[in-house]
């Protein structure tokens, strides 16, 4: 996710790295054949207008409008899934911070058993997060889970068809366990097990807006669309503009192509590009604030940006 202040009304226009927040380096070279085709169309009618004819501007005004219209549906669309998903894992965040604090009945119990049962559920908690960000962001950083667990459970992990599940089983295989023994009244259990399953909802909300996109038809008709206006617009203004006329294109090349592309990023927000959300950090922050939850004092900084990206 990008992060950084909104550049003034002179540095707007020379913002032009992915990080910073412009879209021209992945749509630069549609842009780029835009222009050279506009180019060419007007060079082309002035010397052979006969065989370069141009049609009326005002078709391509409808269509434009029309266009527009569809984009800006399909682009809500896409916000909406990077919205519930950023609402998905700050849900995630108060629920290991309650689940941090909840733990602490455990505290003083069965001579020293209830604090070790509390280290291992908030560990768990902790690899659960760091399993989650895997599971949707594949990558590095494993063994950030794997510290949390036993040998027997890290063979049960990697052998596991959903990581994350198992890890969550094993959190209420504890609670169970330390309801027998007597550590935990009913109560206190259901209260605990409900703050467990709102991770599982999480987790499995999370699941259907990764396996669920867009239909692909919505997304090729609007880029077959938006292709084909883009390249057929010079010859509607050739004669009205002139060589102003790839300057138009290209215009209206930037904004449909770049509506386009963001569009992409937006559907998909568990993914790498800087404008998706920063699980990775989030996953980071929740582990702080466990581990400072346990009493831990030697902790990292919370996530920063790099270079105006944080992920």
């Amino acid at each position: 996710m990008i992060v950084r202040e909104k550049p003034g009304i002179l540095s707007i226009f020379f913002v032009v790295s992915a990080s910073g927040g412009s879209i021209l380096p992945r749509i630069f070279p549609q842009l780029f054949l835009v222009i050279a085709l506009s180019a060419l169309i007007v060079l082309a009618h002035r010397d052979f207008p006969t065989l370069v004819p141009v049609v009326s501007s005002a078709p391509f005004a409808l269509i434009g409008i029309a266009l527009s219209i569809f984009l800006g549906f399909r682009n809500n669309a896409c916000y909406d899934r990077w919205w519930e998903a950023r609402k998905l894992w700050g849900a995630l965040l108060i629920a290991g911070r309650t689940l941090g604090r909840q733990t602490l009945i455990l505290e003083g119990r069965g001579d020293g058993r209830g604090a070790a049962l509390r280290a291992r559920i908030v560990g768990f908690a902790i690899a659960f997060v760091y399993a989650l960000r895997l599971h949707l962001r594949p990558g590095d950083g494993e063994g950030r889970v794997l510290e949390r667990l036993d040998e027997a459970d890290r063979r049960l992990y990697r052998a596991s068809r959903n990581p994350p599940d198992f890890v969550l089983r094993r959190i209420v295989a504890e609670l169970a366990a330390a309801r027998g023994e007597g550590l935990l009244s009913d109560i206190e259990f259901t209260m605990i097990e409900a703050t467990i399953e709102a991770m599982a909802s999480v987790q499995g909300s999370c699941e259907r807006i990764r396996s669920t996109p867009l239909p692909f038809a919505y997304t090729l008709l609007l880029h077959r669309t938006a292709y084909v206006f883009c390249f057929m617009l010079p010859f509607g203004f050739a004669d009205q503009l002139g060589w102003l006329a790839p300057l138009a294109a290209g215009m209206v090349a930037y904004t449909f192509f770049g509506l386009d592309i963001l569009g992409d990023e937006l559907e998909e927000p568990f993914g790498d590009l800087p404008n998706d959300l920063p699980i990775a950090a989030i996953a980071d922050t929740i582990a702080i604030n466990l581990r400072e939850a346990l009493g831990e004092t030697d902790l990292p900084p919370l996530p920063q940006p790099v270079k105006g990206v944080l992920m």
